[in-house]
């Protein structure tokens, strides 16, 4: 893997070539809140931003999910919020269909003015961990799957949100109906428009499946030997399936847990490792897989109360973790069994691999993979074992063992703030910022007052 790839200036000018109707480009740096932001240029500026690239306020490396000033970090005031150097990534330039058909989008990553990898940015914290795994010889495979609802454009009488409505019958959706095909007919322009757009953005989007809630949907996007890719995918995925809604009438989130009494939207990560022949060095007779995979399954298992800050980054997030709900609420694992946080799927034995099952579908992906992949290459460094793997409910191997992982947004972002192993993978800059940037997030989601506190409290306290 290339040190510091940025994409070439020729990439540009054959784009350009081909594609003489782009009138305009969307150029989007996603910082670790894990929402794009940019600009969007006229088409005569972007060459000049594959020739040097485009600065952006260092400030926006930490602003909170709202895109507010994060002060704690020192990166506002302190720094004079100076500029920093946003490039190109190779392979991100691509129409963008639903923005109308003279426009076009590239995704940023961010460095500093001599050239540096800015460690700040989730794309190079992703590196870093990568690197690692460089050095063992080992690639590692991924492939994101991520949940979410389609929402009705118009509110509800009492300002509630909707699912969407049928396109078929104008009706709008009740009960589960999981993998129902009637489900998925009812968006069927809306899929279709979808996967037309991921031709055009090259990628490697897969089939639909109706889950586990009224107008929710979950597509996978086909695994790659290249996590950095994967996770790239991932974050052009989400925004065409936000841009494409729209122009079917609703709207589509991520949101972790829309609705208190529906499924909450998870992000499934699938991860196996590859030798440098390509060979899945997962892959065994038995169906837990072989050692390697059991150690990598031991370094999640054993970390994933550091990760869970990253995984489940915002208040709602933790609003999907109760029990029988299909959220992991303890660090299990097994095998052929969706009850666990950490599922090895049945299959032949090349295809080995694990299944992470805790993150939300409101996660950045790099950060995700960043954290996923940096246990896992813990547990390998050190052979660590996962013990047995769970039979049966790992519900209920969970409140028999009384081992929880931690379902409150406060004491997960102390629990990354203490891991010494995140530390050292993800860097202790990065660490340091993730955790200023979230505590000011708590303290301004803290001091709203609600709906629910007048509910709550205005007539009985």
């Amino acid at each position: 893997m290339p040190a510091n790839p940025v994409a070439d200036p020729e990439e540009c000018r054959a784009f350009l070539a081909a594609h003489p109707e782009i009138r305009f480009v969307e150029v989007a740096f996603t910082g670790m809140t894990g929402v794009p932001r940019g600009k969007r240029l006229r088409i005569e500026e972007l060459p000049a931003v594959y020739d040097y690239g485009r600065f952006l306020p260092g400030s926006i490396l930490v602003v909170d999910t709202r895109g507010a000033d994060c002060e704690d970090t020192g990166l506002v005031w302190e720094d004079g919020d100076a500029d920093r150097r946003a490039r190109p990534i190779p392979g991100t330039l691509t129409l963008a269909p639903w923005l109308g058909p003279d426009v076009a989008q590239v995704m940023l990553s961010m460095y500093e003015l001599d050239g540096t990898p800015n460690d700040l940015d989730p794309r190079h914290v992703l590196r870093r961990v990568l690197d690692r795994y460089a050095a063992d010889g080992l690639t590692p495979v991924a492939a994101c799957e991520l949940e979410f609802y389609l929402l009705d454009m118009a509110r509800g009488p009492n300002g509630e949100i909707l699912p969407a409505r049928s396109v078929r019958t104008g009706r709008r959706p009740e009960g589960i109906q999981v993998y129902g095909l009637p489900e998925l007919e009812d968006h069927a322009p809306f899929l279709r428009e979808l996967w037309d757009t991921a031709d055009v953005l090259g990628l490697p989007l897969e089939g639909a499946i109706s889950e586990f809630a009224p107008a929710q949907l979950e597509l996978t996007l086909h695994h790659k030997p290249d996590a950095l890719a994967a996770a790239d995918d991932a974050v052009r995925y989400k925004r065409a399936v936000k841009g494409i809604a729209p122009r079917h009438g609703c709207e589509a989130t991520f949101m972790a847990k829309p609705w208190a009494d529906r499924a909450g939207s998870g992000f499934h990560v699938h991860l196996s490792f590859a030798d440098a022949s390509s060979a899945n060095l997962c892959a065994d007779d038995r169906p837990e897989g072989s050692d390697l995979l059991r150690h990598a399954i031991g370094g999640m298992k054993d970390l994933m109360s550091d990760c869970m800050a990253i995984l489940a980054p915002n208040a709602n997030s933790y609003r999907r973790f109760r029990a029988n709900s299909y959220a992991p609420v303890a660090p299990t694992w097994g095998v052929n069994n969706r009850t666990v946080a950490l599922r090895v799927p049945a299959g032949p034995p090349v295809t080995r691999h694990v299944e992470h099952r805790v993150a939300g579908a409101d996660a950045h992906p790099h950060l995700v993979l960043a954290a996923l992949l940096a246990a896992a290459h813990h547990g390998l460094t050190h052979r660590i074992d996962p013990g047995p793997p769970v039979d049966g409910d790992g519900y209920a191997a969970a409140a028999r063992d009384g081992v929880r992982l931690p379902t409150d947004w406060v004491a997960a972002v102390d629990r990354l703030e203490a891991s010494e192993v995140l530390r050292d993978y993800l860097g202790s800059r990065f660490v340091d910022m993730f955790v200023a940037v979230k505590r000011t997030e708590q303290d301004r989601f803290g001091a709203a007052v609600t709906a629910l506190d007048y509910d709550w409290y205005l007539g009985n306290a």
